[in-house]
Protein backbone atom coordinates (compact mmCIF):
# COMPACT_ATOMS: atom_id res chain seq x y z
CA UNK A 1 0.00 0.00 0.00
CA UNK A 2 1.21 3.23 -0.65
CA UNK A 3 2.82 5.85 2.19
CA UNK A 4 0.35 8.92 2.14
CA UNK A 5 3.62 11.01 2.65
CA UNK A 6 5.23 9.34 -0.84
CA UNK A 7 2.03 10.20 -2.23
CA UNK A 8 2.08 13.53 -1.84
CA UNK A 9 5.62 13.46 -2.91
CA UNK A 10 4.27 12.43 -6.24
CA UNK A 11 1.09 14.67 -6.18
CA UNK A 12 3.73 18.06 -5.77
CA UNK A 13 5.83 16.96 -8.91
CA UNK A 14 2.38 17.47 -11.25
CA UNK A 15 3.10 20.16 -13.44
CA UNK A 16 -0.58 21.12 -14.37
CA UNK A 17 -2.35 23.19 -11.73
CA UNK A 18 -5.69 21.87 -12.28
CA UNK A 19 -3.89 18.27 -12.23
CA UNK A 20 -3.11 18.98 -9.05
CA UNK A 21 -6.20 20.02 -7.60
CA UNK A 22 -7.64 17.13 -9.15
CA UNK A 23 -5.70 14.46 -7.15
CA UNK A 24 -5.87 16.18 -3.84
CA UNK A 25 -9.68 16.04 -4.30
CA UNK A 26 -9.94 12.89 -5.24
CA UNK A 27 -7.28 11.70 -2.58
CA UNK A 28 -6.90 7.69 -2.05
CA UNK A 29 -8.26 5.96 0.82
CA UNK A 30 -6.31 3.79 2.84
CA UNK A 31 -3.44 5.57 2.70
CA UNK A 32 -0.89 4.68 5.70
CA UNK A 33 1.37 7.36 7.31
CA UNK A 34 5.24 6.23 7.77
CA UNK A 35 6.36 9.38 9.67
CA UNK A 36 9.95 7.53 9.56
CA UNK A 37 10.53 7.36 5.76
CA UNK A 38 12.65 9.47 4.19
CA UNK A 39 13.43 10.40 0.57
CA UNK A 40 16.41 12.48 -1.06
CA UNK A 41 14.48 15.57 -3.05
CA UNK A 42 14.01 14.41 -6.67
CA UNK A 43 13.97 16.90 -9.60
CA UNK A 44 10.78 18.75 -10.32
CA UNK A 45 10.00 20.24 -6.20
CA UNK A 46 7.32 21.35 -7.12
CA UNK A 47 5.76 20.89 -10.35
CA UNK A 48 5.63 24.14 -12.52
CA UNK A 49 3.60 24.83 -15.68
CA UNK A 50 4.79 26.68 -18.29
CA UNK A 51 2.59 29.24 -17.44
CA UNK A 52 2.02 32.02 -15.73
CA UNK A 53 5.28 33.80 -16.27
CA UNK A 54 7.50 34.12 -12.64
CA UNK A 55 8.92 37.59 -11.96
CA UNK A 56 10.27 39.42 -9.02
CA UNK A 57 6.98 40.69 -7.02
CA UNK A 58 7.81 44.04 -7.96
CA UNK A 59 8.18 43.58 -11.48
CA UNK A 60 4.08 42.11 -11.94
CA UNK A 61 2.23 44.42 -13.39
CA UNK A 62 -1.09 45.88 -10.67
CA UNK A 63 -3.78 46.49 -12.96
CA UNK A 64 -6.57 48.95 -11.96
CA UNK A 65 -9.52 47.25 -10.70
CA UNK A 66 -12.12 49.19 -12.38
CA UNK A 67 -11.53 47.43 -15.57
CA UNK A 68 -13.10 43.54 -16.20
CA UNK A 69 -9.28 42.34 -16.92
CA UNK A 70 -8.13 44.23 -13.58
CA UNK A 71 -10.53 42.02 -11.72
CA UNK A 72 -9.44 38.94 -13.30
CA UNK A 73 -5.83 39.64 -12.93
CA UNK A 74 -6.70 40.05 -9.26
CA UNK A 75 -8.86 36.55 -9.07
CA UNK A 76 -5.48 35.19 -10.82
CA UNK A 77 -3.20 36.40 -8.22
CA UNK A 78 -5.63 34.87 -5.91
CA UNK A 79 -5.84 31.32 -8.00
CA UNK A 80 -1.86 31.77 -8.05
CA UNK A 81 -1.45 32.05 -3.72
CA UNK A 82 -4.10 28.95 -3.59
CA UNK A 83 -1.38 26.94 -6.27
CA UNK A 84 1.05 27.68 -4.29
CA UNK A 85 -0.60 26.98 -0.88
CA UNK A 86 -1.10 23.57 -2.45
CA UNK A 87 2.16 23.15 -2.65
CA UNK A 88 3.65 24.60 1.01
CA UNK A 89 1.10 21.41 2.43
CA UNK A 90 2.03 18.78 0.14
CA UNK A 91 5.78 19.99 0.77
CA UNK A 92 4.87 19.77 4.83
CA UNK A 93 3.54 16.35 4.53
CA UNK A 94 6.17 14.50 2.03
CA UNK A 95 9.79 16.69 3.28
CA UNK A 96 9.42 16.07 7.31
CA UNK A 97 9.82 12.90 9.00
CA UNK A 98 9.51 12.28 12.86
CA UNK A 99 6.26 13.93 13.87
CA UNK A 100 2.67 12.21 14.94
CA UNK A 101 0.20 10.89 12.18
CA UNK A 102 -2.38 13.79 12.97
CA UNK A 103 0.20 15.69 11.85
CA UNK A 104 0.44 14.64 8.11
CA UNK A 105 -3.42 13.82 8.22
CA UNK A 106 -3.88 17.77 9.50
CA UNK A 107 -1.76 18.77 6.50
CA UNK A 108 -3.65 16.78 4.16
CA UNK A 109 -7.23 18.62 5.09
CA UNK A 110 -5.43 22.09 4.19
CA UNK A 111 -3.85 20.61 0.98
CA UNK A 112 -7.26 19.44 -0.17
CA UNK A 113 -8.70 22.74 1.02
CA UNK A 114 -6.34 24.88 -0.78
CA UNK A 115 -7.41 22.58 -4.06
CA UNK A 116 -10.75 23.86 -3.83
CA UNK A 117 -10.22 26.86 -3.27
CA UNK A 118 -8.21 27.09 -6.62
CA UNK A 119 -10.65 25.08 -8.15
CA UNK A 120 -13.18 27.49 -7.32
CA UNK A 121 -11.14 30.88 -8.17
CA UNK A 122 -9.69 29.39 -11.89
CA UNK A 123 -13.75 28.06 -12.77
CA UNK A 124 -14.55 31.67 -11.83
CA UNK A 125 -11.34 33.36 -13.49
CA UNK A 126 -12.66 31.10 -16.73
CA UNK A 127 -16.20 32.83 -16.98
CA UNK A 128 -14.59 36.13 -16.73
CA UNK A 129 -12.50 34.58 -20.09
CA UNK A 130 -9.21 33.88 -18.74
CA UNK A 131 -7.39 30.56 -17.56
CA UNK A 132 -4.80 30.47 -15.12
CA UNK A 133 -1.18 31.64 -16.74
CA UNK A 134 -3.44 34.10 -18.53
CA UNK A 135 -1.02 36.81 -15.96
CA UNK A 136 2.30 37.01 -14.87
CA UNK A 137 3.00 36.09 -11.33
CA UNK A 138 5.36 35.90 -8.56
CA UNK A 139 7.07 33.41 -6.39
CA UNK A 140 7.54 34.64 -3.28
CA UNK A 141 5.21 32.23 -1.00
CA UNK A 142 7.59 29.54 -2.29
CA UNK A 143 10.65 31.32 -1.90
CA UNK A 144 10.23 31.01 1.81
CA UNK A 145 9.37 27.40 1.54
CA UNK A 146 12.95 27.11 0.18
CA UNK A 147 14.41 28.87 3.13
CA UNK A 148 12.45 27.00 5.63
CA UNK A 149 13.24 23.23 3.91
CA UNK A 150 15.82 22.39 6.43
CA UNK A 151 13.65 23.24 9.92
CA UNK A 152 10.23 22.31 10.12
CA UNK A 153 10.01 24.98 13.28
CA UNK A 154 11.08 27.55 11.14
CA UNK A 155 8.44 26.36 8.13
CA UNK A 156 5.47 26.52 10.98
CA UNK A 157 7.17 30.19 12.39
CA UNK A 158 7.06 31.50 9.14
CA UNK A 159 4.44 30.25 6.62
CA UNK A 160 1.21 29.85 8.16
CA UNK A 161 1.66 32.39 11.46
CA UNK A 162 3.00 35.02 9.07
CA UNK A 163 2.50 34.68 5.35
CA UNK A 164 -0.94 32.93 5.14
CA UNK A 165 -1.68 34.55 8.46
CA UNK A 166 -1.71 38.11 6.31
CA UNK A 167 -4.19 36.22 4.09
CA UNK A 168 -6.71 36.72 7.11
CA UNK A 169 -5.55 40.49 7.17
CA UNK A 170 -6.32 41.21 3.44
CA UNK A 171 -9.67 39.21 2.84
CA UNK A 172 -11.51 42.14 4.42
CA UNK A 173 -10.21 44.51 1.75
CA UNK A 174 -10.42 42.02 -1.17
CA UNK A 175 -13.84 41.12 -0.75
CA UNK A 176 -14.66 44.45 -0.46
CA UNK A 177 -13.18 45.36 -3.40
CA UNK A 178 -15.17 42.48 -5.48
CA UNK A 179 -18.11 43.04 -3.71
CA UNK A 180 -17.77 46.82 -4.83
CA UNK A 181 -17.12 46.01 -8.68
CA UNK A 182 -20.66 44.00 -8.82
CA UNK A 183 -18.35 40.59 -8.39
CA UNK A 184 -20.58 38.79 -5.77
CA UNK A 185 -19.57 35.21 -7.05
CA UNK A 186 -15.79 36.25 -6.20
CA UNK A 187 -16.89 37.64 -2.62
CA UNK A 188 -18.22 34.37 -1.92
CA UNK A 189 -15.20 32.54 -2.94
CA UNK A 190 -13.50 34.88 -0.67
CA UNK A 191 -16.19 33.87 2.17
CA UNK A 192 -15.18 30.36 1.90
CA UNK A 193 -11.13 30.83 1.62
CA UNK A 194 -11.19 32.79 5.10
CA UNK A 195 -13.42 30.43 7.22
CA UNK A 196 -11.08 27.77 5.66
CA UNK A 197 -7.87 30.04 6.13
CA UNK A 198 -8.39 30.54 9.81
CA UNK A 199 -8.37 26.78 10.00
CA UNK A 200 -4.91 26.31 8.64
CA UNK A 201 -3.35 29.49 10.11
CA UNK A 202 -4.95 27.32 13.52
CA UNK A 203 -3.06 23.96 12.57
CA UNK A 204 0.00 26.18 12.18
CA UNK A 205 -0.03 27.48 15.33
CA UNK A 206 -0.93 24.20 17.12
CA UNK A 207 1.42 22.62 15.17
CA UNK A 208 4.51 25.67 15.70
CA UNK A 209 3.39 25.47 19.36
CA UNK A 210 3.55 21.21 19.78
CA UNK A 211 7.25 21.72 18.25
CA UNK A 212 8.06 24.65 20.62
CA UNK A 213 7.46 22.33 23.67
CA UNK A 214 9.18 19.14 22.44
CA UNK A 215 12.40 21.37 22.05
CA UNK A 216 12.09 23.34 25.43
CA UNK A 217 11.33 26.70 24.05
CA UNK A 218 8.49 29.53 24.02
CA UNK A 219 6.44 29.99 20.88
CA UNK A 220 6.43 33.90 21.08
CA UNK A 221 9.99 34.39 21.62
CA UNK A 222 10.92 31.88 19.23
CA UNK A 223 8.60 32.58 16.52
CA UNK A 224 9.98 36.50 16.73
CA UNK A 225 13.99 34.82 16.60
CA UNK A 226 12.78 32.38 13.56
CA UNK A 227 11.30 35.64 11.78
CA UNK A 228 14.12 38.04 11.90
CA UNK A 229 16.79 34.83 11.20
CA UNK A 230 14.66 33.91 7.70
CA UNK A 231 13.87 37.76 6.60
CA UNK A 232 9.81 37.09 6.92
CA UNK A 233 8.05 40.28 6.20
CA UNK A 234 7.07 42.68 8.92
CA UNK A 235 3.37 42.62 9.48
CA UNK A 236 1.09 45.39 8.02
CA UNK A 237 -2.08 46.04 9.30
CA UNK A 238 -4.99 46.82 9.16
CA UNK A 239 -4.77 43.75 11.04
CA UNK A 240 -8.00 41.25 11.68
CA UNK A 241 -7.72 40.63 14.91
CA UNK A 242 -10.83 38.59 15.14
CA UNK A 243 -9.64 35.95 13.14
CA UNK A 244 -6.43 35.92 14.00
CA UNK A 245 -8.04 35.32 17.35
CA UNK A 246 -9.96 31.73 16.09
CA UNK A 247 -6.76 30.89 14.55
CA UNK A 248 -4.96 30.74 17.72
CA UNK A 249 -2.85 33.56 18.34
CA UNK A 250 -1.98 34.07 21.52
CA UNK A 251 -3.07 37.76 23.27
CA UNK A 252 0.61 38.73 23.71
CA UNK A 253 1.53 38.13 19.97
CA UNK A 254 -2.02 40.15 19.07
CA UNK A 255 -0.70 42.81 21.38
CA UNK A 256 2.52 42.97 20.06
CA UNK A 257 1.00 43.85 15.84
CA UNK A 258 2.03 47.17 14.76
CA UNK A 259 4.23 48.02 17.51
Amino acid sequence: MTCLRRHALDVIRLCDADDKSHALRHWPQGLTVDAAARWDEPAGVPGRPERPVLRPPRQVPVRAMGTPEGRASLIHALAHIECNAMDLALDAIWRFDGMPAPYYLDWLRVAQEEALHFDLLHRHLQTMGYRYGDFDAHEGLWDMARRTQADLLARLAVVPRILEARGLDASPAVRHKLQSAGDRAGAQIIDVILRDEIGHVAIGNHWFGWLCAQRGVLPSEQGRLLARQYGAPEPRGPFNLQARRQAGFAPEELAELGR
